[in-house]
């Protein structure tokens, strides 16, 4: 998943493997999970089947929109099967070993290299932004973002009733290990297909940035609409206004990396200093 925003890897990967390149990948997911299966005695041919339509349906989709504009009604669908997936998906059926303990990390692994496969290798999509690194001048708009944010949404999260103030004193050793796997299996797989992808594709398809980086971040609140509970309209109002600092933060570093810190600082504030209502 990391392998490839090391900078230059995925581009000569591409240079030297082609768009078969793509379907590699996915074959090798594919393999792996095979491997699981085998290692673990969860063997089953639904499990095998759910794993090779996740994988290769999508693939299939993205190929044949290969003469298509960025944005075509095939990159929106595969976008909306792998967030479906990983958000409703039996993934503890999927992964049940060691007694899907697992099974998130493993749904997000899989997604987000599929991602990859199918976007950035196989359709070659432009400015992703999918890089581990740090700008000049990013300290303003990652750090900016996250205290403008913090200074709407927390007052507004309190007079909402969706947030109290109730800070996890005893967990604070535990923050940094937490910060990070929140970063890495949340907030990054998160802003490589809201950021990354759907705001990038909405904004070619529609022609404007604007309106592109805007109906990505309702989308995104809407993907919350059934946090807790449904319909959790706090939730989906506080998400979208996340949604638009984590799109500017993308628009203004062109890199997922910058706005997943944005949004894995705020998820982890929220865990560590606040209690939903």
């Amino acid at each position: 998943m990391l392998v490839f925003a090391a900078r230059g890897v995925i581009e000569r990967f591409s240079a030297k493997a082609g768009s078969g390149g793509a379907w590699l990948l996915a074959a090798a997911l594919f393999s792996l999970f095979v491997v699981y299966m085998a290692g673990t005695g969860a063997a089953s041919l639904l499990r095998l089947a759910a794993m090779a339509g996740f994988l290769f349906v999508p693939m299939t989709l993205l190929s044949l929109s290969q003469d298509a504009a960025p944005g075509s009604w095939q990159d929106l669908l595969t976008l909306a099967i792998i967030w479906v997936a990983v958000k409703f998906g039996p993934s503890h059926w999927v992964w049940p070993y060691p007694e899907g303990r697992l099974a998130y990390i493993f749904t997000v692994i899989v997604a987000v290299d599929l991602a990859i496969a199918g976007f950035l290798l196989l359709r070659r999509t432009k400015n992703v932004g999918y890089s581990i690194g740090w700008g000049s001048s990013w300290f303003f708009y990652v750090f900016g973002s996250l205290a403008v944010f913090a200074s709407i949404a927390i007052p507004l999260g309190i007079r909402i009733h969706f947030i109290a103030y109730a800070p996890r004193v005893s967990e604070w050793k535990m923050y940094l290990p937490l910060s990070l796997g929140i970063l890495f299996f949340t907030a990054w797989p998160e802003e490589l297909l809201f950021r990354g992808l759907l705001q990038n594709l909405l904004a070619r398809a529609i022609g404007n940035d604007a309106a592109g980086w805007i109906v990505a971040s309702v989308l995104f609140g809407f993907s919350h609409i059934t946090n807790l509970h449904f319909p959790n309209w706090r939730y989906v109002l506080l998400a979208s206004i996340a949604g638009l600092f984590y799109g500017w933060t993308w628009r203004k570093t062109g890199s997922i990396f910058a706005s997943a810190i944005v949004h894995g600082s705020v998820d982890a504030l929220w865990h560590f200093l606040f209690r939903t209502v």
